[in-house]
């Protein structure tokens, strides 16, 4: 008898902790993009100022929540005072703020400014204390805060005389696309956005064939807890709250992280108006041609947006590309 009453006081306990904990996702999840206010400080400052061959470069940081600073890098165009257009770029997941200076160049010539920052765990922002849990709860957290972060650069960017406030398009690449995408949602500023090797629909997205492979027999498991874990991340619940604004979306047809079922799902989220481009290709970054025609028609679109907005000319008749 005294084992069976102790047999129900923990099935009882456990199923208390369990209703606990689902009942605190549920709140935690209604207040996941919580904590953007556009009247607190941006606590903007700036630490070095360096002319490149294509775009002087400036290295700062912002608050994007109160007290956490967000290091950022800016290019600014050589040629005009402006106030010229700007692309805000969100990296992938495992790269820094940094790759801007890889891919920036030919946007500059064109007469774009180009911004990206340090995601949550990245770069400067990289912890020491990492574990299995704790890169976990991180992702969580830099998911929500690449949507905070993005609106709050976007509060800075329009203070600064060399940037058109009107004309601050966003790119995101693979993670960044991802989160990008709720970004533009959320950001009504933000005029047209494209989303570069991204994908949704977090079930399809985490059966990725390169997800298969790494995780072997421990991937349903892997895939369902994260799957619950970041269900408020996932885009395809936002994407479609960016029309009337146009979106493209770029996409490999043989992309080993982004599953064709997960990148379609993103696509069909979207309202008009929408353009997709498929390539013949892995993830992009794999194959240098194909990273630098990405980029080419990446610009080329955006120039193009960029020309009807301000009624210029075309982007065939004038403006770099990303092959010179």
């Amino acid at each position: 008898m005294l084992l069976r009453r102790i047999a129900l006081v923990i099935a009882v306990a456990v199923l208390v902790v369990l209703v606990i904990g689902i009942m605190a996702k549920q709140i935690a999840d209604a207040r996941f993009y919580e904590g953007y206010d556009p009247q607190a400080p941006l606590s903007v400052t700036i630490r070095a100022v360096t002319e490149k061959p294509d775009y002087e470069l400036y290295d700062l940081a912002f608050d994007g929540l109160p007290g956490m600073a967000v290091p950022t890098l800016l290019a600014l165009p050589l040629e005009g005072p402006g106030p010229h257009p700007c692309v805000i770029f969100l990296h992938g997941i495992g790269q820094d703020k940094d790759f801007l200076e890889v891919i920036a160049a030919p946007f500059t010539k064109a007469g774009f400014a180009f911004v990206s920052f340090d995601q949550y765990t990245r770069g400067e922002r990289k912890r020491n204390d990492s574990n299995p849990l704790k890169d976990a709860l991180g992702l969580r957290r830099r998911s929500a805060l690449n949507v905070i972060e993005t609106r709050r650069l976007v509060d800075y960017l329009v203070t600064r005389p060399e940037i058109a406030p009107d004309r601050i398009y966003l790119v995101g690449a693979s993670f960044g696309a991802i989160t990008g995408a709720t970004a533009v949602a959320f950001e009504p500023r933000i005029p047209a956005a494209v989303m570069t090797y991204g994908g949704g629909d977090l079930d399809k997205l985490l059966s990725s064939d390169g997800a298969k492979a790494e995780l072997g027999k421990a991937h349903w498991l892997v895939k369902t807890l994260v799957t619950y874990m970041m269900s408020p991340a996932d885009p395809v619940k936002y994407v479609g709250q960016v029309a009337p604004r146009p979106l493209l979306f770029q996409n490999g047809t043989h992309d080993q992280l982004i599953p064709n079922a997960a990148a379609d799902a993103f696509f069909e989220a979207a309202n008009e108006p929408k353009e997709r481009t498929l390539y013949d290709s892995d993830h992009v970054g794999l194959d240098e041609e194909n990273t630098r025609t990405v980029l080419n028609e990446c610009l080329t679109w955006l120039q193009g947006i960029d020309a009807k907005k301000t009624g210029t000319a075309s982007p065939g008749e004038s403006g770099s590309t990303a092959t010179e």
